[in-house]
């Protein structure tokens, strides 16, 4: 744990800590930052520690706006900004400000070493799970408090643990702002603008941003091995909309507020300084998080092409992030902070006791307590370790942060030539200055210019210790001046290498005038300035995804301005066939489509041939009163279209007349219900008088045994129509034959089932009608003398004899039983005759059930023979 100076005296000692503690949990863009700010803001004092220099910095921006620079501070290990008056405190956790333990004072674990601020929060309080840093959080979980309200702000994992170690804490529960959905793996060439891209080494983010820059005009880069200042450019550089592309590392996943809708996971597995793992789902959805902020939603998803099946969110890791139900934590790495400095042994005792709760683990062994164990064994440095003020002073320089990212060893020698000095005093006059000036060079590459940085940030830690240094606010100031011009030149060197300059360059100049470029069709393709960028399709407009000129971005804009100009010539011609009546634009169900693509939509009116139409969004970049144009000239071609269903319509203005009375009426719009037809025992034409009839006759209906039907609907293409019209159901026999073989399947519409056959029913109709005329010739109107009917005029259509027979009982027609012939007498059958009675309307089930029972009937013999 880093120790930092304490602060002015102005600030005293904690007497008690009785302020109540809240935590707020939840996922990411819930606010809970914004609120600890507005907390911190209403005490008279206060600090939040954040986990990351860059978040500190930003809002110790926005709270100098609030409070004004002089009242706060920025605390760091690099960066130390404290104006005399200063109250309240924007510190990195490990540089939050402590007093160091007080022998002889209230016992261990009281929270008295902290300084006495009125509010106090710690930020991402989930990362007491974390290897390396969780120590120091839990530390800050047990005893950061402010005198008035502590704020624990963190994922919801951390439920358990703050019940379980805090017990007096209130625990509120916070949701997302906006929602977050998985959206499967995009290829690098199909990720939409405005997107981050994650990966996990550098070699991968160089991989992935130099593709971005040859295709798609250039990327921000950022790591969490850059400098603050480079990290704060690279974003600026995406915020401002110069590059559409962000590639990071998970350094994105802490607390960088960005404008991204969607965030692609070049991979799910990290190397974390021990072994290759996949990511945790908590880190996922920290990753994740940062797609769709405030009321914004998002999505995220995988890179395809970047590995195996393993490369891929499971079920279970998709439900977890888009619901935010994770695993909760079970354990906090815990190290003492209670240190003992009687001697370097008691001290390393100290830092490896064990927690004395269950809900707390050792630490794993980090850098600090590494570089002590090493150097505490050096012959020329452990004899000189003697004193409790020597043996503090040696484990504050033990601390010093490993900002180079080079190991134990290699810290553990740095960390030796700076105590030949410290161990004397300060250091030498020329040894930070000489150090900082050989850094001071913006030459090299991105990885040489990454290392002096981070070469530069320890002599800044260094820097800021008054004890360590001479001229220390002098010395501190020349480390960052140093620090922030490498910055600008890393910046740069990414730059150069991400961004298509020229691109970038030419649109910012050009601007509003990229239109002034010349555009041109032939045929559907859109040139610019002769380079092909894209085909326009009826007024769907499609990039070409084989343009591959460094100036794609710029010429695809100036394609932008022109295509309003594109599209009105393109409706002007459209509206110009359409009044010809020689546009080639269909229906498609409820769609006219125009080019294989949608341009309006067909909903029903007030009456039958007047239907609403309403543009497609491809029309949304016409101007309106074109659109209008465009969209009344599609009507005057709907209506055009309409006219097979002249007879509906007639049918409906009838329905609409009062003097129709209720059952024509209601009779008519079942007919128009079921597209002109419907059948005769269901439709009510029974309770119609003669003059209702008469109105029938008037309109085309046909009145027949089985059907009423208006003859001109009983076709495939009016019946197409009135089906796009009103949403009517059934299949549409293609073409309409009189007879179709259906089996077990649904009858088409328009047909009547006759077994396993189907027969059209104006078809029927023709039938039975022939079959009364038969009949009443044979025997006058009684019908009660037999007469025989030959089924060829059936059979010539394609219908069995069985399915005419099947009709005939239907038409209320029944055979009678000939004479059997003496057994010594030959020839042919005697001919069936048959006898009509009034039908009963008995449905069509039980005439296929008196079929079926009536198999061995003559009629059915006779059927035999026939076929």
């Amino acid at each position: 744990m880093v120790h930092t100076p304490n602060l002015r005296a102005s600030f005293r000692p904690q007497q008690s800590h009785d302020g109540r503690v809240k935590a707020v949990l939840g996922p990411t863009n819930t606010g809970k930052t914004h609120l600890a700010i507005e907390r911190l803001c209403a005490h008279s004092s206060g600090a939040i520690g954040f986990p990351l220099r860059l978040l500190a910095r930003e809002v110790y921006e926005k709270v100098c706006a609030i409070k004004g620079a002089e009242h706060v501070a920025l605390i760091t290990g690099e960066e130390r900004i404290e104006p005399p008056g200063a109250r309240w405190l924007l510190c990195t956790v490990e540089a939050m400000p402590v007093r160091g333990p007080v022998r002889g004072g209230p016992k261990k674990g009281a929270n008295t070493r902290f300084t006495d601020l009125s509010f106090v929060a710690i930020d991402e309080i989930q990362l007491c799970g974390d290897r390396d840093r969780g120590h120091i959080f839990t530390d800050r979980l047990l005893h950061a408090r402010g005198r008035d309200e502590t704020m624990l702000l963190g994922s919801s994992v951390m439920e358990p643990m703050v019940k379980a170690l805090v017990p007096e804490a209130e625990i509120v529960s916070r949701p997302r702002f906006s929602t977050l959905r998985h959206s499967g793996a995009k290829k690098l060439s199909r990720v939409p603008p405005r997107s981050a891209i994650v990966a996990f080494s550098a070699e991968q983010v160089y991989a992935v941003a130099e593709m971005l820059r040859r295709f798609r005009g250039g990327a921000a880069v950022v790591m969490g091995a850059l400098s603050p200042e480079t990290r704060n450019r690279q974003v600026e550089l995406y915020q401002s909309g110069e590059v559409d592309y962000l590639v990071a590392t998970d350094a994105i996943g802490m607390g960088l507020n960005l404008d991204i809708t969607h965030v692609a996971f070049a991979g799910l597995s990290k190397y974390d300084g021990v072994r290759q793992r996949r990511l945790l789902p908590t880190e996922m959805a920290q990753i994740a998080g940062r797609a769709g902020r405030h009321q914004r939603d998002g999505t995220f998803g995988t890179l395809a092409g970047t590995g195996g099946h393993d490369a891929e969110f499971s079920d279970e890791e998709i439900y977890a992030i888009e619901e935010h139900r994770f695993a909760p934590l079970t354990r906090l790495f815990w190290r003492e902070s209670d240190l003992s400095f009687d001697s370097v042994a008691r001290l390393i005792d100290s830092l490896e006791r064990p927690p004395a709760k269950a809900e707390l683990i050792a630490a794993p062994q980090a850098i600090d307590l590494a570089v002590l164990k090493r150097l505490a064994e050096d012959p020329d440095i452990a004899p000189g370790l003697r004193g409790t003020g020597m043996v503090r002073r040696f484990w504050e320089a033990c601390s010093l942060p490993d900002f180079r990212q080079q190991g134990a060893e290699t810290h553990a020698r740095f960390v030796a030539r700076l105590w030949e000095e410290l161990r004397h005093g300060v250091l030498g006059a020329d040894t930070a200055p000489r150090a900082i000036a050989q850094l001071d060079n913006t030459q090299g590459d991105i990885d040489t210019l990454q290392g002096r940085i981070a070469a530069v940030r320890s002599w800044s830690y260094i820097c800021q210790r008054p004890d360590w240094v001479l001229a220390r606010d002098e010395m501190a100031a020349r480390a960052r001046e140093v620090e922030s011009r490498l910055s600008d030149a890393l910046h740069a060197r990414l730059t150069e290498r991400f961004v298509n300059r020229r691109t970038t360059v030419l649109m910012r100049k050009l601007g509003p005038d990229a239109g002034l470029l010349c555009v041109a069709m032939e045929g559907d393709d859109v040139l610019v300035e002769g380079e092909k960028i894209g085909t326009l399709s009826g007024f769907a407009f499609r990039v070409d995804p084989s343009a591959r000129h460094e100036d794609a971005r710029l010429l695809q804009a100036a394609a932008e301005k022109h295509l309003p100009d594109l599209l009105a010539r393109r409706a002007g011609e459209l509206i110009a066939a359409l009044n010809a009546g020689e546009a080639d634009v269909a229906m498609q169900g409820e769609s006219i489509v125009w080019h294989g693509h949608p341009i309006a939509r067909i909903a029903r009116g007030r009456a039958l041939l007047t239907p609403t139409l309403t543009a497609a969004h491809l029309l949304d970049r016409l101007a309106a009163p074109l659109r209008a144009d465009l969209v009344a000239a599609l009507g005057q071609w709907l209506a055009r279209r309409w006219k097979p269903l002249a007879p509906l319509a007639a049918m409906e203005a009838a329905s609409l007349d009062p003097d129709s009375g209720s059952d024509l009426r209601a009779l008519l719009i079942r007919m128009i219900e079921g597209g002109g037809m419907v059948d005769r025992a269901a439709s009510g034409v029974e309770k119609l008088s003669p003059p209702q009839r008469d109105v029938l006759r008037r309109l085309g209906v046909r009145i027949g045994p089985l059907d009423l039907f208006h003859p001109a609907m009983v076709k495939a293409a009016p019946l197409q129509l009135w089906q796009a019209t009103v949403g009517g159901s059934g299949a549409i026999a293609q073409p309409m034959a009189p007879v179709v073989k259906i089996g077990e399947k649904p009858v088409p519409r328009g047909y009547r089932r006759l077994g396993q056959e189907a027969l059209r029913i104006d078809r029927a109709d023709r039938l039975l009608r022939e079959a009364h005329a038969r009949r009443k010739a044979a025997s006058g109107k009684t019908g009660k003398t037999a007469f025989s009917l030959d089924p060829g005029e059936a059979v010539k259509i394609g219908l069995s004899t069985r399915a005419y027979a099947h009709l005939l009982r239907l038409g209320g027609f029944r055979p009678i039983m000939p004479r059997v012939l003496a057994p010594e007498i030959h020839g042919p059958p005697a001919p069936l005759v048959w006898r009509w009675h009034p039908p009963r309307r008995e449905t069509e089930a039980a005439t296929r059930r008196q079929a079926a029972m009536d198999a061995d009937s003559p009629f059915a013999a006779l059927a035999s023979l026939v076929a």
